[in-house]
């Protein structure tokens, strides 16, 4: 059984035992959190009502906050000799699915 989840405005694929990477979450390392459920697909049926699906939770455990590799963003205009370099870093969440619906992660994959 897997899910598609909303977080961050993006949408993910999980999968119980799955690790991502997101966009930053408010909450401490070891907390566990509740993903928005778009759609869940079983190997017998697939939800794809969102009224539905949104009463399957989708349990994640927050493993660490950090900061993800440097984007570079750079400006310029031809022949004004305008020029600018930025950089960003995103602030990001990695997670753990424990849980969709019912099913459970592995107790090997949880060990990890």
């Amino acid at each position: 059984m897997y899910a598609i989840v909303k977080t961050g405005g993006k949408q993910y694929t999980v999968a119980p035992g799955d690790i991502l990477s997101i966009e930053k979450i408010d909450a401490e390392a070891g907390a566990q959190v509740e993903l928005q459920t778009l759609c869940l697909i079983d190997s017998k049926k697939s939800t794809f009502d969102a009224e539905k699906a949104s009463k399957t939770k989708v349990v994640a455990e927050v493993l660490e906050q950090y900061r993800g590799e440097k984007q570079l963003v750079f400006k310029f205009k031809k022949r004004k000799n305008y020029k600018k370099l930025n950089g960003h870093r995103q602030q990001l969440t990695r997670v753990r699915i424990v849980s969709v619906g019912s099913e459970k992660a592995a107790a090997s994959a949880q060990a990890k």
